[in-house]
């Protein structure tokens, strides 16, 4: 691995386990959130709806900057799968920071249903990095395997992980900022 990849893929690493903390804190968040008193769900909901856009934003902006470099720059020709995970992450680059810069929220069913669907395929092709089996990647047109490893970091970290993380972070992002525009 080229020393530029190689730092790039460690960063993005680190990234990846930084998002699944904060899917995880999400997550019990979503599930404990009444054991928390009036004024803290509030606080973190009036943080959220100033904050959200701009990090739902950061996220598809890295997503997409690091895709475009492990094909470009490193040289990983993008499978199958992969090209579907882009058809879904590569737009809302746009539709959030467009909401971004007009300081709208009403992004968020467009980035709940873009997410939604590119997760799926990410997690579906994480499972058949790790549970190959034939699949339809193998043949539509030329295309590398689904199942091929360009490289695996600290013990789960792929990149269809790397996307499925960027995914369920944008995913919670526009729950939490669509839950608060009904307040």
């Amino acid at each position: 691995m080229h020393e530029l990849t190689k730092s790039v893929t460690i960063t993005l690493s680190y990234l990846t386990v930084i998002g699944d903390i904060l899917t995880i804190a999400a997550l019990l968040w979503f599930l404990f959130r009444r054991r928390f008193s009036l004024a803290v769900r509030q606080r973190w909901q009036n943080y959220f709806s100033r904050y959200g856009v701009a990090f739902a934003f950061g996220i598809a902006l890295i997503a997409t900057l690091g895709s475009l470099f492990y094909s470009e720059v490193a040289g990983y020709t993008p499978c199958t799968l992969c090209w579907y995970q882009r058809i879904f992450m590569y737009p809302q680059v746009l539709l959030w920071g467009l909401a971004l810069v007009k300081r709208e929220q009403v992004i968020a069913d467009y980035g709940i249903a873009l997410s939604i669907v590119g997760g799926f395929i990410a997690a579906y092709h994480y499972a058949l990095q790790f549970v190959p089996k034939p699949t339809f990647c193998s043949a539509v047109g030329y295309s590398v395997s689904c199942t091929q490893d360009f490289f695996l970091q600290l013990g789960y970290i792929t990149i269809p992980m790397m996307s499925l993380t960027a995914f369920l972070l944008i995913l919670l992002s526009a729950i939490i900022l669509r839950q608060g525009s009904r307040s």
